[in-house]
This record gives C-alpha cells, sequence and structure tokens, in this order.
C-alpha cells in the first residue's frame, strides 16, 4: 500500500503532466490558441523543481509528448508523414523539452536562479535553430508560429526573427517557476518574476507602437485565384487536361483584372508543360497581361529534357517572361531540380519577389529578398488542407521579419495577403467557389528591419548563453 507522501507525489506528478499537456496540445499544432503556450510548461517546471532528476525526466516527456500527440492524425493519417520520420520528430521535440526542463531544475537546486529562467528558453531555441539550419523543413515546428494572431508579439520577429519569440514565450514560465522556488525570499522572487514581466512588457510596447496607423505609401490592387474541386487531380497531366486547365484560371484572371487588379497570382504547380510546350501557355499568359496591362504570375511544372521544375512563369506587360525555380523542394513528393536565383521586378510601386510554397518556411532567402528591398512577396503555393492556415501564417512571419507584403495563393489552403507588419489584410478559403477570387488593396512598401540586417544575431547570443548556464552548473557540480 502506497504511503501518504508516495501518493500526494503521484497525484503532483499526474496534474502536471495532465495540465501541461493539455495546454500544450491546444497551444500549439496547426490550429494553436496562442495564449495556452505561456503557461503550459509551469506546471511540469514546478514539480519538477521538487523531485528527483528520474521522475523530472517521466513528467517532462509524458507531458510534451502527450501533448504534441495531438499532431499524430493530420500529420500521419491526412498529410500522410511516414511513421519513421514522425517517430524522429515526436522523438526529437521530447528529448529536447525534457532536457530543458532538467537543465531548468539542475540549476534552481544549485541556488542559480538567473541561469535557470534563462536555461530554458535557451534551449528550446537552440533546438530549433539547429533544426532550421540543419533540416529540410526549415522553421517548421517552431513555437513562435503560435504567436502569429498576437500580433504586437509578432512585431518581435522584426528583431530577432522567430527565435526571439519562442524565447520570450517560455521565459515567462520558467521565470515564474524559479520566483516560486524563491517565495520565502521574496525580494529575490519578485526580481526574478518582476524581470520576466518587463521583457514581455517592452516587447508589448515596441509591438502596439509598430503597429499603430495604417501603412502608408505607394498600394497595389492584387488580385488571387485558386480551384479546389473535389475531383481535380494533384497536378494537372501534360498537354489538354493543363490547356484546358490554363484557360480557366486565365479567364478568372481576366475577371479580376477587369475589376483593376494590377497583380494576378495563381498556384502552385497548375499543370505540367513539356519542353516546346511552355511556347503555348507563355503565349497565354503574356498575351492576358499585355493586354490587361496586369502583372500574372503562374505555378508550373516545366520539364526540360531529363530534367524537370517547380516553376513561377511571371508574365511582365510588354516584357520578357520571368521564371522563378523553387529552391525548398518536399522530399519525396517534388523531384524536382532546385533553384537557386532571386526573381526581382522593378515596378512603379517598388520591387517586388517571388518564392514558392515551402521556401517560405526558410528565413534566409526571405532575408535576401528583404535586402533587395522587396515590397511585395508574391507567392504562389500548394498546401495540404489541415495544414492550410499555419502554413499560410509561417509566409507572413517572413513578411514581418524581411519588411514585406506577402500575396499568397495556395491550392488547398487560403488566399492569403497580408502587410508588412503581420496583419491580415484579405483572406479566404481556396475551396469556397469552383474558382474562388480574391481582390484587395495591399501596401507595396519596403520596411527595413533588424533581423533582415543582422540576421540570426539573437540565436547565436541565445546559443552563447545556453553554453554559460551549462558551464555554470558543471561549475557548481565541484
Amino acid at each position: 500500500m502506497a504511503s501518504a507522501p508516495d501518493l500526494r507525489r503521484t497525484v503532483a506528478a499526474a496534474l502536471a503532466v495532465a495540465l501541461t499537456a493539455v495546454l500544450t496540445w491546444f497551444g500549439t499544432g496547426l490550429h494553436p490558441w496562442w495564449p495556452l503556450l505561456w503557461l503550459a510548461p509551469l506546471p511540469v517546471l514546478l514539480y519538477a523543481a521538487g523531485a528527483s532528476w528520474w521522475r523530472a525526466a517521466i513528467a517532462a516527456a509524458i507531458a510534451w509528448l502527450g501533448g504534441m500527440l495531438g499532431l499524430w492524425h493530420d500529420l500521419h493519417d491526412v498529410l500522410p508523414i511516414p511513421v519513421a520520420e514522425l517517430a524522429l520528430f515526436f522523438g526529437s521535440e521530447t528529448v529536447a523539452f525534457t532536457l530543458g526542463v532538467l537543465l531548468h531544475r539542475a540549476l534552481l537546486r544549485r541556488g542559480a536562479y538567473g541561469f535557470a529562467v534563462i536555461a530554458f528558453p535557451a534551449a528550446r531555441v537552440v533546438f530549433e535553430y539547429l533544426l532550421a539550419i540543419g533540416g529540410t523543413d526549415g522553421t517548421f515546428g517552431s513555437l513562435a508560429y503560435t504567436q502569429v494572431e498576437f500580433l504586437p508579439v509578432l512585431q518581435l520577429a522584426s528583431v530577432t526573427g522567430p527565435w526571439g519569440i519562442s524565447f520570450l514565450v517560455l521565459l515567462l514560465p520558467a521565470a515564474l517557476a524559479a520566483a516560486w522556488q524563491l517565495r520565502r525570499a521574496r525580494g529575490r522572487a519578485l526580481r526574478i518574476a518582476g524581470a520576466a514581466v518587463a521583457a514581455v512588457a517592452v516587447v508589448l510596447a515596441f509591438g502596439v507602437v509598430r503597429t499603430v496607423g495604417d501603412e502608408s505609401g505607394p498600394a497595389v490592387r492584387v488580385g488571387l485565384v485558386a480551384s479546389d474541386p473535389p475531383t481535380s487531380p494533384q497536378i494537372a497531366e501534360a498537354g489538354a487536361a493543363t490547356a484546358a486547365l490554363l484557360d480557366a484560371y486565365a479567364h478568372s484572371a481576366e475577371t479580376l483584372a477587369a475589376q483593376g487588379a494590377q497583380l494576378i497570382v495563381l498556384p502552385e504547380k497548375l499543370g505540367v508543360v513539356v519542353d516546346p510546350g511552355t511556347r503555348d501557355s507563355d503565349a497565354r499568359f503574356q498575351s492576358l497581361a499585355d493586354r490587361t496591362r496586369a502583372v500574372i504570375v503562374v505555378g508550373l511544372v516545366h520539364v526540360a529534357g531529363a530534367s524537370s521544375y517547380n516553376e513561377a512563369r511571371i508574365y511582365t506587360p510588354a516584357a520578357p517572361v520571368q521564371v522563378y525555380t523553387k529552391h525548398h523542394l518536399l522530399p519525396p513528393f517534388e523531384p524536382f531540380q532546385p533553384g537557386t536565383a532571386l526573381s526581382l521586378l522593378t515596378q512603379p510601386p517598388g520591387t517586388w519577389g517571388v518564392q514558392i510554397c515551402k521556401d517560405m518556411d526558410f528565413t534566409a532567402l526571405s532575408r535576401d529578398y528583404g535586402r533587395a528591398g522587396a515590397a511585395l512577396m508574391l507567392v504562389p503555393a500548394w498546401d495540404f488542407g489541415v495544414d492550410g492556415y499555419l502554413h499560410g501564417r509561417m509566409a507572413v512571419m517572413r513578411g514581418v521579419e524581411s519588411g514585406f507584403s506577402v500575396v499568397r495563393a495556395a491550392k488547398r489552403g487560403y488566399l492569403t495577403v497580408s502587410d508588412n507588419k503581420g496583419r491580415i489584410l484579405a483572406e479566404t478559403p481556396s475551396d469556397a467557389a469552383p474558382f474562388s477570387t480574391l481582390l484587395t488593396r495591399v501596401p507595396a512598401v519596403h520596411a527595413e528591419t533588424l533581423y533582415q540586417r543582422l540576421g540570426d544575431w539573437f540565436a547565436w547570443l541565445v546559443l552563447a548563453g545556453l553554453a554559460l548556464t551549462i558551464g555554470q552548473l558543471l561549475r557548481r557540480r565541484h
């Protein structure tokens, strides 16, 4: 029969695990509710501080894995991602969170409270950064995306990139857990909690000031089109099927141009064109651009000999066709040759850039466009339905980081237009009609940002901070 202390420990562990798991389940994932993540780690951090290291590790692992498993159905049954890749994803997430909790606990128990507060969010940011620079999925999985709807905090991306947002969200629960351990030393507890609250307050004040008022300067009337009928193939086959689909899209684009659209963006991989078939599709849309005086961006698979490319073909009135080739491909679904160059359009309202879908998961490419002065980013895309909201919001964050508005037309997702502060100006589901369309005005103004200029400076600072906290832990052990 369990003793009373053992029963209390078991109940405390179960309660901490359950609370963290539930808050994580609803605070992360493809449709996160942003307030929850600010508190999600706190129950496990509070429990871990008073538990043995192995009990703390088990509680942390079960809690985080339990919360993250909210993604299982969407990632495995809908997308679908192979079980081996999912095991690696969930396993690495669980290990990273558990190590962060254990590091926080170890520093608390050695009296290094300030270092403990830094260590927990730092461990997460370093994990995210290493995945971003070494993995194939870029920043997918960053906790920063849970806060995209929290507009003042989103502005921090213009300074630190996503890394500062992930750090800030985890800093608060780490500080509250440390302050609770110091509750008998009220002055120290208040200083630790107060410092974290002050950091959050500064970020909120910066964000509010940055988003006051509308963007001044030139604006462009943009149109977006997508068609998602239930019977549509994955990609229209080369020949008659592609020609018919492009004709239908051209008709919708012409309608938008007649309504005043100066720029029209169509989705990614509408069909397959095989050389010399590009001459026909190019003639169709170049003629439309010349006639309507609108810039038109069309996503196509281009087969040239033994090679194939995921392209955005750009039709500017009275100008040669420009081609952007997707840089970041999605294995194993995209057996294409990757691109390496930027595509910039110099227009009277400013400089426009082009990326395709997954390219916007990576910060460096958008930063290159930002440094080139891009004011608008034109993004043909193709999502997987369940991830349409989140994937679109990831692109929104790139615009905040590097100072451009985003015009993103996605099949199986949303037609979304956002400004360089991350405000959603207009949005509609891609399956709202046989051919969903969106027409709105978007500022064509580039905003210089610190992140655009200095890149991942904050991630490197956090990496140094994590090394310092580990060094502090090792010194205190001896």
